[in-house]
């Protein structure tokens, strides 16, 4: 089954690739595999929470974190998406995305609540993505990195490396 189809059936449309607020590429090549940028849970060009991952008052909840990790990891799949459909000359990020042979490897970084130790947790709503989408080519390694903080007050930031053909 195609990456196209299990988005369609997900109900999810890939966003256009986030433009760099600094001097970086969303994605760039390296042989077959494809280096995303770290990349923020942006809907619509702007993220619907802030704050510090945790169990309390002020703090995001670890359920909401993992759903924003998951749409970070969305934001990485059309950060890969917008790159491959620029190597095949197309403007269809959906298509390009059946080169992808396996998701190699996920970085998560969750800012946290000092007492805060669910950072696994919390990037699983990148992983089961990443899974649905792309079946058993969507199992790949892991870290999950709890820091003090993120760009924008991002409450979770996960980069992809996937592996094309």
């Amino acid at each position: 089954m195609s990456a196209a189809y299990r988005l369609a059936e997900l109900a999810i449309a890939l966003p256009a690739a986030a433009a760099p607020v600094g001097a970086y590429a969303p994605a760039v090549r390296s042989g077959a595999y494809v280096h995303t940028s770290g990349q923020l849970p942006f809907v619509d060009g702007a993220l619907a929470v802030t704050g510090k991952v945790g169990i309390g008052p002020h703090l995001v909840d670890p359920e909401t974190a993992a759903g924003l990790a998951r749409t970070s990891a969305i934001n990485a799949i059309a950060a890969v998406g917008a790159l491959l459909a620029t190597e095949d000359g197309s403007d269809d990020p959906v298509t390009g995305l059946d080169r992808i042979v396996r998701v190699v490897k996920v970085t998560g970084f969750v800012a946290s609540d000092p007492t805060f130790t669910g950072q696994p947790g919390v990037l699983n709503g990148a992983s089961t993505l990443l899974h649905e989408v792309f079946g058993p080519a969507g199992v790949h390694a892991r870290s999950a990195v709890g820091v003090a903080v993120l760009p924008l007050d991002a409450p979770v930031e996960v980069e992809i490396v996937v592996e094309t053909r």
